[in-house]
């Protein structure tokens, strides 16, 4: 019997929402006060995002979408989650900004949302959820207009090979089997009430470029960096602020990387 991995996913976002969006990790007070949420990583690669029209795929309850469009950028946020959704429509609302936001299925997107843009952005936690990036890459060249970016940054896939607590490398580093689990807590609060089954995929980099580039964009840029900007993992120690490794692995582990690929011109 084949999983339905999209309501079982849909089910725990819905879920962890509630929990991040009140969580420190997310620190939506401080956000709602001017504090930007994106990194040093992803606003390098955006470069100045004035007048430009952006497509923010897997963008959970709004932050960094409304973060680009606090930059001058018009923006258009898109995740899986209803409850994700409903919170960035208010964060959008009460802090009187122009975002758009669409619930859907990233697959089934190109049916509910018309229009090209000038860049696709997604960051942080975003493909591991999707078996296909065939398919996916085939949606971001979809809304792409001629000679446009997409803007990618995410962890490197050789971290998804650990075991959660990182004693032992549990998984394959190649797209294998779904990976079923159910887990307590969350990334942003490990001591929330939530025990749900979550599936996932492993994608190699490989994997990724050639389907970008299958889908006829050219890679532009690639870089690994060998520290996370957030402090989502088990065991992790700060090392500066943005900057965070796993403990007893520090500088030994790849574990972000992000590209930018472009679409070809007319």
């Amino acid at each position: 019997m084949q999983l339905d991995y999209v309501a079982i996913n849909r089910a725990l976002w819905d879920q962890k929402t509630e929990f991040h969006f009140n969580s420190e990790f997310y620190d939506v007070e401080s956000f709602l006060q001017g504090r930007s949420s994106l990194n040093d990583i992803e606003l390098a690669l955006l470069g100045n995002v004035s007048g430009k029209s952006i497509l923010h795929l897997q963008c959970h309850f709004g932050q960094d979408t409304l973060s680009l469009a606090r930059l001058g950028a018009s923006v258009t946020g898109v995740d899986l989650s209803e409850a994700a959704i409903t919170k960035a429509r208010e964060l959008n609302d009460k802090l009187q900004l122009t975002g758009k936001f669409v619930c859907s299925d990233l697959y089934e997107l190109p049916n509910v949302l018309d229009g090209k843009f000038d860049i696709v952005f997604t960051s942080y936690g975003t493909i591991g959820w999707l078996p296909d990036v065939d398919r996916w890459a085939r949606v971001v060249e979809h809304y792409l207009r001629p000679g446009g970016l997409f803007v990618f940054a995410d962890f490197h896939p050789v971290l998804w090979m650990f075991s959660n607590d990182f004693s032992q490398v549990q998984y394959s580093y190649f797209n294998g089997e779904p990976i079923v689990e159910t887990l307590e807590g969350t990334y942003a609060d490990k001591s929330a009430n939530i025990k749900a089954t979550e599936v996932g995929w492993n994608h190699g980099l490989a994997e990724v470029m050639n389907a970008l580039k299958s889908s006829g964009l050219s890679i532009q840029s690639f870089q690994e960096y060998d520290y996370s900007p957030y402090n989502c993992f088990q065991k992790m120690v700060k090392a500066a602020p943005g900057k965070y490794y796993i403990a007893g692995l520090e500088q030994k582990l790849p574990m972000v990387y992000s590209l930018v690929a472009q679409a070809p011109t007319l």
